[in-house]
């Protein structure tokens, strides 16, 4: 009889996480940040987001930066929690394209989803980001044999 498989680790020692683990620790975080383009500079923008069928919702002012950079263009993604204390967390990173939505019935259906943006304003904009690629990463304690012998 065979125990569970050993979980892949990168370089690092993290633990590498799966398409369906990503996925999973992205629709469970209300908090991300979008890596955009403004004016040829690379931009971090933090914003509340939702999975919708898989991919990244985010609403916001029709007239932002956020949304006009994010038109048609390919932006990443990337959403995290961490315990200080325990030293313990994850962290997901997404890239694919951008699109501001325009059609009434997926704009209506966008606004039933719980997504209630945390800057001022309106937000009647919403961004579908079409996830391409998604990759993730586990911290989790040392053993304590590990953790005994660094100290």
């Amino acid at each position: 009889m065979t125990g569970p498989s050993p979980r892949a680790v990168d370089g690092s020692g993290l633990e590498v996480l799966s398409h369906g683990e990503c996925l999973a620790l992205l629709s469970s975080a209300e908090i991300g940040r979008i890596v955009f383009t403004d004016r040829a500079l690379p931009a971090v923008q933090p914003v509340a987001f939702c999975l919708d069928e898989g991919h990244i919702v985010i609403r916001t002012g029709a007239g932002s930066k956020l949304a006009a950079a994010t038109r048609r263009t390919v932006v990443a993604f990337e959403a995290d929690d961490f315990d200080l204390a325990s030293r313990t967390g994850w962290s997901v990173t997404a890239v694919g394209q951008s699109r501001a939505v325009h059609e009434e019935a997926e704009l209506a259906r966008l606004a039933e989803l719980p997504l209630r943006p945390w800057a001022p304003g309106d937000g009647d904009h919403y961004i579908v980001v079409r996830i391409e690629q998604v990759s993730g990463r586990r911290i989790t304690p040392a053993p304590s044999s590990t953790a005994a012998s660094l100290t």
